[in-house]
């Protein structure tokens, strides 16, 4: 039996360190800007294990951190919008969920999704292919709320889009002014469409 110096991390968590530290880092500086170097620093892992767990290297690691960041927010989507609330407040939760975690970071932590699309979406088909199927299950669980409220379903997805669409764009211009008035002028629009 091997046994690991203490405060090594096991192989499995190293891996789960790699992911977060891109997650992190995608957030925060999008795609180009965040290098391997920068990732293993960041993870705390040792270096070696990196090409072990993703010999893909850096585009299999940003699509790991993708489906990650995205499988985490989809959950979140989804608890918001299966609340008690009516349709409205949902979204406004949200809205304020999103502008909370956004102002929080110092303007800092974008959507990794949306950045890395950006980026290298024309580059890489396996971003964008991550891109389009992680903002896929954002607009399933938006729908789902949706239909859930009593839209059918042409008209949830529809809904979804728009609400999807809006504060996407709503993040990044908050992000680029540093000011939540984007976000807040999202969701007043949202919460007066759906009510």
């Amino acid at each position: 039996m091997s046994r690991r110096a203490p405060n090594t991390p096991s192989r499995a968590s190293s891996r789960d360190a790699f992911i977060r530290a891109t997650g992190r880092l995608l957030r925060q500086q999008g795609y180009d800007a965040t290098g391997l170097s920068e990732i293993v620093a960041g993870s705390g892992a040792p270096k070696g294990s990196l090409y072990f767990h993703f010999p893909g290297g850096k585009e299999e690691l940003a699509v790991a951190a993708m489906q990650r960041e995205g499988g985490q927010l989809r959950s979140a989507i989804a608890s918001i919008m299966s609340s008690g609330d009516d349709l409205a407040a949902a979204l406004g939760a949200l809205v304020d969920a999103l502008a909370q975690g956004l102002e929080g970071s110092g303007f800092r932590d974008g959507c990794p999704i949306a950045t890395v699309t950006l980026e290298a979406a024309t580059r890489s088909e396996a971003v964008r292919a991550t891109a389009a199927s992680v903002f896929e299950s954002w607009l399933e669980a938006l729908q789902e709320g949706f239909m859930a409220r009593g839209l059918d379903s042409p008209t949830a997805r529809r809904r979804a889009l728009l609400a999807l669409s809006a504060i996407e764009g709503a993040l990044i211009l908050a992000r680029a002014r540093r000011d939540l008035e984007p976000l807040v002028a999202v969701r007043e629009e949202l919460v007066e469409l759906m009510a």
